[in-house]
């Protein structure tokens, strides 16, 4: 059996061959405790530490304004309810936008019925927030805006520094979900601005079920996880040295190959288009033709079904919209708030590249998907 080209590099990624290395010693030899007061947890602390480092480098921040966490959705939980909870006695308003991933749409909801007051800012046709929105959504009793860094979907990239500074001119706790944009363009906490921002481990070559939650200095955030004082009593329980390791090493790879590795893959994202239009193929590109995030590509093909495209499409791994919600029969949320007309919603496949793809790769999968779209069509 042909094994199928990955095209679903914003769903996740592999482990790059350098943190897995790197990782190693931690599943047998190096297995200590932390917190423990003996060579076994002196070395795994240090382990730490250093990974702490690595990813406060790629970030550009301080060593102790980084919490490692579950994973993106932990961060994204740690960060809203953390602020909406600390800041009760200021108020209950907290803005976001129409095109967030579950993992802060969900605890925004979750919020609403525990009476909190939610403002879900629309978004332009390439899916874009306009800051003059969040200026106007704004009241007096606003504690937190969360807008994305880039969509999952579609691949915009958000306006952050300028919302960054509305929130600043208002004393607004400012968070984005940088989840997919970690490793693909620059995320410099500095120049962004922002108060919160959460990543995850496995959208960056390193292992699921780690992730971070930047913290800037200053910003109060109530504890979630509660037990001994891990992570500076910001989370509690014993850290999972080998994922945080594999972590570290993989934001270290990122921030060395970061402009190489945009390079490659909007190479391939944009050959992959190229191919596609050859083919005389009706399609829509979704999301802003240039700002938006290197390695994505989200076309929707007209009159079709993703899922009818995708099962048929065997030798190509790619997304009908987000790898959260495959198997919904309806055009995803964040195509609607774009308002992309129902013909080409309901085919949106997201193809989204990586730095193992090549170009033979999307040669021969711009073919496989012309072969199976014109068989939908008739044309074949």
């Amino acid at each position: 059996m042909q094994i199928p080209i990955y095209l679903d590099y914003n769903a996740t990624t592999p482990i790059d061959p350098e943190v897995a290395s790197a990782m190693e010693p931690f599943l047998y030899e190096h297995f200590g405790n932390p917190s423990s007061n003996h060579v076994y947890g002196a070395t795994a602390r240090t382990a730490v530490e250093n990974a702490r480092q690595q990813v406060a480098s790629l970030l550009n921040c301080h060593t102790d304004e980084i919490v490692f966490t579950s994973g993106g959705s932990e961060s994204n939980n740690m960060a809203i309810k953390g602020v909406a909870f600390a800041n009760r006695h200021r108020g209950n308003h907290i803005i976001t936008s129409s095109i967030e991933h579950p993992a802060v749409v969900e605890v925004c909801r979750y919020l609403e019925r525990q009476g909190y007051r939610i403002s879900w800012l629309p978004v332009n046709i390439y899916g874009i927030v306009r800051a003059e929105e969040v200026a106007k959504a704004i009241d007096g009793d606003t504690i937190l805006v969360s807008v994305m860094h880039a969509n999952n979907e579609v691949g915009s990239i958000q306006p952050i520094k300028e919302i960054a500074e509305i929130c600043k001119t208002r004393d607004i706790t400012f968070h984005s979900d940088a989840a997919q944009s970690i490793g693909k363009i620059k995320c410099d906490v500095q120049e962004l601005d922002v108060d919160l921002l959460s990543l995850a481990g496995h959208k960056v070559y390193a292992p699921k079920g780690i992730g971070v939650l930047y913290i800037r200095r200053g910003v109060v955030v109530e504890k979630l996880i509660h037990g001994a004082d891990h992570e500076s009593n910001r989370r509690a329980g014993t850290e999972n040295v080998l994922e945080i390791v594999g972590l570290g090493q993989a934001c270290e790879i990122a921030g060395n190959d970061l402009r190489k590795n945009i390079q490659h893959m909007t190479d391939l994202r944009d050959l992959l288009y190229r191919e596609l239009l050859e083919q005389d193929l009706d399609i829509r590109l979704n999301g802003h033709p240039a700002d938006r995030l290197p390695n994505t590509l989200s076309v929707g093909f007209k009159n079709l079904e993703a899922n009818d495209i995708l099962m048929k499409l065997d030798t190509v791994a790619a997304s009908a919209g987000a790898a959260c919600h495959t198997g919904d029969n309806d055009a995803s949320s964040v195509l609607s708030a774009m308002k992309v007309p129902e013909a080409y919603a309901m085919g949106t496949i997201r193809f989204s590249t990586g730095k193992y793809n090549t170009p033979e790769d999307i040669v021969q999968a711009a073919k496989e998907i012309g072969i199976v779209v014109k068989s939908l069509t008739g044309e074949a």
